[in-house]
């Protein structure tokens, strides 16, 4: 396995980061026991989840990942592993969460006491703040349209004052932020800066042979400012697998049992999937790890956040740290990339 620390702290973390929002889901406590098991015996010590998780969000399971992941984690060295959750941003349909969505105070202290009872621990390594609570361009929104009549009010330092007072109660260790923009990045620091308050650490953004909009902006940001990158949906919600090409649905596959989730299910999509399929035939490698290992090889990536639903997939996934990719490699994948730049956003 392969280490880095998050930026600005002493918080050494594998570069594969454990996924679990199918816990709970498509997977039952004994099949995410085995998985983090596995990952843990393989070195992977960093482990993703939120607490509207399992996927799709719905109130019946609201907050299952997080007891799955809690049952197994406190029959382990806590100190040894780092802990990342999510406190949800607005959304009306996320209504049966809370009635109040968002980030005021006592959402974010009613929502962290919550899952630290679901997690069955007393702090969490990296506190994240889903997604934005003003209109941005996020979830396969490519381009942002002002909205003149937006109710939401700038708040960035109330937000920061809050888990600046957490770090310092011992609850949290860090911040993070999720589905942010280079602004609203760039917002949150200059807030910490100027009012001497804990900095944000990490952004959890979605990046893969699909979507590589973190390189237009965040990347420079995450470099100069020490921002580490939390990648999720690196293998396209499975289309880098390279399972629904050719109008193949396999059964129990998540675009079978959720075709609502199409963000990565564009022709385009599959026009660029096929290309880097082919490209990992001739390498002799399978199209999972080129996928992953180009997330892998990115030095603005601090964790690469896998998820898996079976054993054998996780196996892959895994192993994927062990896959070098030549400078040869990457200059192909960049000519596959500008056939159709991004194609889901």
């Amino acid at each position: 396995m392969i280490y880095t620390n998050i930026p600005n702290t002493n918080i050494k973390v594998s570069k594969i980061c454990l996924g679990t929002m199918t816990f709970g889901e498509q997977n039952t406590e004994q099949e995410a026991h085995e998985q983090l098991n596995y990952a843990a015996e393989q070195g992977v010590n960093f482990l993703d989840t939120a607490e509207m998780y399992s996927i799709p969000g719905r109130k019946e399971t609201q907050g299952s990942s997080e007891r799955l992941v809690g049952t197994w984690l406190k029959n382990q060295k806590r100190e040894e592993l780092v802990v990342a959750t999510k406190v949800t941003g607005p959304n009306p349909y996320f209504k049966y969460l809370r009635e109040n969505l968002g980030f005021s105070k006592p959402v974010i202290l009613d929502a962290l006491n919550k899952s630290l009872q679901r997690l069955q621990t007393d702090y969490v390594d990296i506190y994240q703040l889903h997604w934005p609570e003003r209109n941005a361009n996020f979830f396969g929104k490519r381009n942002y349209v002002h909205d003149s009549n937006e109710q939401w009010e700038d708040n960035f330092k109330e937000i920061i004052e809050t888990l600046d007072a957490l770090v310092k109660e011992g609850k949290i260790r860090h911040y993070g932020v999720s589905n942010e923009t280079s602004w609203g990045l760039m917002r949150h620091l200059t807030e910490s800066k100027y009012n001497n308050l804990t900095r944000c650490k990490t952004i959890q953004n979605p990046y893969s042979l699909l979507n590589r909009l973190f390189e237009i902006n965040l990347a420079e940001v995450s470099m100069r400012e020490k921002i580490g990158l939390l990648a999720y949906s690196p293998l396209g919600f499975g289309m880098l697998t390279g399972k629904y090409l050719n109008g193949q649905l396999p059964e129990n596959s998540r675009l079978k049992l959720f075709p609502q989730y199409s963000r990565y299910n564009s022709e385009q999509s599959h026009l660029l999937t096929q290309k880097y399929l082919e490209l990992a035939q001739e390498l002799n490698i399978s199209l999972t790890e080129l996928s992953l290992a180009f997330v892998n090889h990115q030095p603005f990536v601090v964790g690469n956040i896998i998820g898996a639903t079976t054993m054998s997939q996780l196996r892959e996934n895994i192993g994927s740290i062990n896959v070098e990719l030549s400078a040869e490699i990457l200059k192909k994948i960049n000519e596959i990339q500008d056939l159709q730049p991004n194609p889901a956003p």
